[in-house]
């Protein structure tokens, strides 16, 4: 075996045997690998041989909700399939140091092509499919893409952009595009190349909500190894079957749908659905006896739209990630199934920093501590200087000097915004958080989402916990909303939770349960009913509701004030 997958294992093991010890696990033998080291050749292969394990199941749902196509790969037939499309796609051209565009749903070319692209040292840009074709044109020129993958559907949006590149369809056939098909009449490739540790593997496009997206770059350390702390916080064990909802193109993804299972040599599920319904995807969840589950906030409030009673579930462990999680969903599943849903924050420049691991106590409102691999800093946004534990906020940084494994090498093409976020000896996150004596961190908010009224700041999401705990609820957004006399007041909007009709009764009774919950410089006082912008990861827009209130000149026919209710 190769002294680089020793390496691995050896700090693999440390870690699921360190399950409910965060010190002990704190104290990993971080492995010493480099140019010698493949994830897909000396970690992949290896656990593959052999291996009879689902190692990734794809199920497909109709309009109904009903199974239409189950689709389960070994880790041995996975292996195979990836081996014999690396050699098909050396044939067209695809080398080490190439940068590939893969726009493809979930199925399960996907992960064969990433396995490939790996083996071949090129790098794999992951698009989204819903990008625009400006969006895909952007992404070809900056990423500098040699080579797309795509679907055959999504193909006309390429249409115009492709001219020059090695362009391959996969799922039909397309004039002028090769047939991804043919990979699997290719002898396998079974050798891999040996990429350097500052070499991409992965390069992901931030979300750019007020600037051109940038380039954030992974390297084969960074991802693979630097989800050692992810397979923890999540607590996944060898034979899990972990279902991850996300979607291919955000970092997320590779995250649970990737590295941290196959680290574990665990089973990834994907739930297909032609659009989200919680009632769907619970029946396959208890169907499939899935045991570890990783969503979103925005979906488990959706779930709890049910009666999660009347599923049985095998469920060991629970998380949610993309936003901060909220005190009412933990207990609401809890009482119902008695599992606690676990937090954890990272971004998609790095991977889980913080979380709550298996066999910590939950704290109500604590985000957790740093996860193995990270230490982490809080320093003060002003002046940099690092802040004492129970001292106040801070934002949330990444000493260098100490630099994780799971840290991006950098913003690829960008050396002013690597400069940047690098800056003083730390990566910035620009996230705001607090930490006690106790290492436990509690998250504030996002730097840029924070808001001042009547020269208080206020955190949106402390805001929003207090909502979510009425039953109107479904879901909610806290923003500044223009005001002369206080400058900006605290305004929610929310979406109805079902048997709620949008009307003046129901905002009285929310507005009166948020007064009743917070101080009185919180209050929310004004609220409007309305569908939340969000990304197609899950999180809330808030950056689009600020731009409304800010170019609003009337109150919408579903928007009431607190003054309406004043006797």
């Amino acid at each position: 075996m190769n002294p680089a997958t020793v390496e691995f294992q050896r700090a693999r093991d440390h870690l699921l045997s360190s399950y409910g010890d965060l010190p002990r696990a704190r104290a990993f033998p971080r492995p010493a690998v480099g140019q010698d080291f493949s994830w897909v050749a000396d970690w992949f292969d290896v656990i593959a041989q052999g291996n009879d394990a689902i190692a990734l199941r794809v199920v497909d749902l109709d309009q109904r909700g009903e199974v239409v196509a189950d689709t389960a790969l070994s880790f041995a037939e996975l292996a195979e399939r990836s081996q014999r499309v690396a050699r098909w796609l050396r044939a067209a051209g695809v080398r080490r140091g190439d940068r590939m565009l893969l726009m493809l749903p979930n199925r399960v070319e996907l992960w064969e092509c990433l396995l490939a692209a790996f083996r071949l040292g090129c790098a794999v840009i992951p698009a989204s499919v819903q990008l625009t074709p400006d969006d895909l044109a952007d992404r070809l020129e900056r990423g500098g893409v040699g080579h797309v993958v795509a679907e055959a559907g999504l193909t006309p949006k390429l249409a115009r952009l492709s001219g020059g590149r090695t362009c391959i369809a996969v799922g039909g056939a397309v004039p002028g595009w090769l047939d991804y098909q043919g990979a699997y009449a290719a002898e396998p490739l079974r050798e891999a190349v040996r990429t350097r540790p500052d070499e991409p593997s992965l390069i992901y496009f931030t979300s750019g909500s007020t600037n051109r997206p940038k380039l954030v770059g992974h390297t084969s350390v960074s991802y693979p190894i630097g989800h050692l702390s992810t397979m923890y916080w999540i607590g996944i064990r060898p034979g899990d079957v972990h279902l991850n909802i996300s979607s291919p193109g955000w970092g997320k993804h590779a995250w649970s749908n990737l590295y941290a299972p196959w680290n574990a040599q665990a089973t990834v599920m994907v739930v297909n659905q032609p659009r989200f319904a919680a009632r769907p995807l619970l029946d396959m969840m208890s169907r499939y006896a899935v045991t570890t589950f990783c969503a979103p906030p925005t979906v488990w409030r959706s779930l709890l739209q049910e009666d999660l009673t009347q599923w049985p579930v095998s469920l060991r462990e629970a998380v949610a990630a993309g936003e901060p999680l909220n005190g009412e969903v933990v207990r609401r599943v809890r009482e119902a199934w008695g599992v606690t849903v676990r937090d954890g924050y990272g971004q998609t420049e790095t991977t889980a920093q913080i979380g709550t691991p298996p066999g910590m106590p939950t704290v109500d409102g604590g985000l957790g501590w740093a996860l193995p691999g990270y230490e982490v800093a809080l320093l003060d946004p002003n002046t940099g200087v690092p802040i004492p534990d129970g001292a106040g906020e801070g934002e949330i940084c990444l000493p260098l000097a100490s630099r994780p494994l799971g840290l991006m090498s950098g913003y690829l093409g960008n050396s002013e915004a690597t400069a940047h976020c690098m800056r003083g000896g730390y990566y910035h996150t620009g996230d705001i958080a607090t930490r006690d004596a106790d290492g436990l961190f509690r998250y504030t908010g996002r730097g840029d989402d924070l808001f001042k009224a009547s020269d208080y700041r206020i955190s949106p999401f402390e805001l929003e916990s207090v909502l979510l705990r009425h039953p109107a609820v479904a879901d909610a957004a806290v923003v500044p909303s223009p005001e002369p006399l206080r400058l900006a007041v605290p305004k929610a909007y929310v979406a109805l939770a079902a048997g709620y009709p949008p009307e003046a009764e129901t905002a009285q009774l929310i507005l009166a349960h948020a007064r009743d919950q917070l101080a009185p410089y919180k209050r929310i006082r004004r609220i409007e009913f309305a569908e939340l912008p969000k990304t197609v990861t899950g999180k809330v827009q808030r950056t689009e509701l600020r731009r409304r209130e800010e170019q609003r000149s009337s109150r919408s026919a579903q928007e009431w004030w607190e003054e309406d209710f004043q006797n």
